[in-house]
């Protein structure tokens, strides 16, 4: 019976097309031409956004390149996948919307796919250092005394090789990219895991090393942070002014990464969910134009961060003013005394 059953599975993987295979173009466009042009004008207006915040967030970093800490200079690498997202990958998704197909071939598909997929996995890598180095920094007090500007320039040595290894291992021969079933755009070929065992291996590592295991450290890193802040805010009261003023910028580092990683994460859960049924459920079941709408939120991930930035700053900017229009009214004050 196991053995009918395993002949079964192989038979029905081996009779499996991907939808690339079964049309005969398959960089037309399955949407309306109406709809290629709202969801052109979308990314237009998202690239633009993306491009001037996370632009203005490279250019105002590099005015104190020599002061940042490390926690920012993870944010700035952030900022830099981000931009890379929209300078590299954005153009050619514009075009091929308004275009009505995809223009630019099977190279540039595969391009496109290695592109957003190395851009993508390094901004979670990136999201995912930042949470583990507030999570030690809030909570093991001691690992903020040795770490140095070094150890974060090393880290992003190590996220950059991760991000350029696990995009480049489908032209190994182990993955590949290919055309989203609404033609014009493209991206990991999640498909490869209803044909073959070898590509349900590929698809479980890559779903792994590059969403699962970063995502469950960001969320043990955060909630062991929110324990930790919970239990320490009334000890924090009882310190100096410097330590108290320290604690407030660590914890202003901590709400930017917060926020970022449930940005990031929200914009790419249902893109996730949608590649892994079609990986492992019934991809043909999905209708084409719901399987764009995940596409186009996961997209708009790269134009959050920089309004994230702006809010902490300037509620942090007030925040301050505030402590320090109090500070002076105490010392006048003293003075007058």
């Amino acid at each position: 019976m196991n053995g009918m059953a395993s002949d079964r599975n192989t038979s029905s993987q081996e009779e499996y097309l991907p939808h690339y295979l079964q049309k005969e173009d398959p960089f037309a466009s399955k949407l309306s031409r109406e709809a290629d042009i709202v969801a052109g004008f979308y990314l237009t207006v998202i690239g633009i956004l993306s491009t001037l915040g996370n632009g203005y967030v490279i250019f105002m970093s590099s005015k104190r390149k020599k002061k940042l800490r490390p926690a920012e200079i993870m944010t700035v690498n952030l900022a830099v996948c981000d931009l890379g997202i929209s300078v590299v990958g954005k153009p050619f998704s514009i075009i091929s919307f308004f275009s009505h197909r995809w223009m630019f071939g099977w190279m540039g598909c595969r391009w496109y796919g290695w592109a957003g997929f190395f851009f993508g996995c390094g901004s979670l890598i990136t999201m995912t250092a930042v949470s583990l180095d507030r999570y030690l920094k809030i909570c093991h007090l001691s690992y903020g005394t040795w770490l140095k500007r070094h150890h974060a320039f090393i880290c992003l040595a190590i996220i950059w090789a991760y991000a350029t290894f696990w995009a480049t291992v489908p032209f190994a021969g182990v993955g590949s990219y290919a055309p989203e079933p609404f033609g014009t755009s493209c991206t990991l070929d999640w498909w490869l895991a209803q044909a073959s065992v070898a590509g349900q291996a590929f698809i479980l590592s890559i779903l792994f090393f590059c969403l699962l295991f970063p995502t469950a450290v960001i969320v043990f890193s955060y909630v062991k942070i929110i324990l930790k802040v919970k239990s320490s805010t009334k000890e924090v009261a009882h310190y100096d002014t410097r330590i108290q003023n320290s604690h407030i910028l660590e914890m202003k580092l901590t709400k930017v990464a917060m926020l970022i990683c449930a940005g990031f994460l929200i914009a790419w859960i249902p893109y996730a969910v949608v590649s892994v049924w079609s990986a492992f459920g019934q991809p043909d079941s999905i209708p084409i134009q719901f399987s764009v709408v995940p596409t186009l939120l996961a997209k708009s991930a790269a134009m959050y961060n920089p309004i994230i930035y702006q809010v902490i700053d300037c509620k942090f900017a007030c925040c301050r003013s505030g402590r320090l229009r109090t500070l002076r009214k105490k010392s006048s004050l003293k003075t007058s005394r």
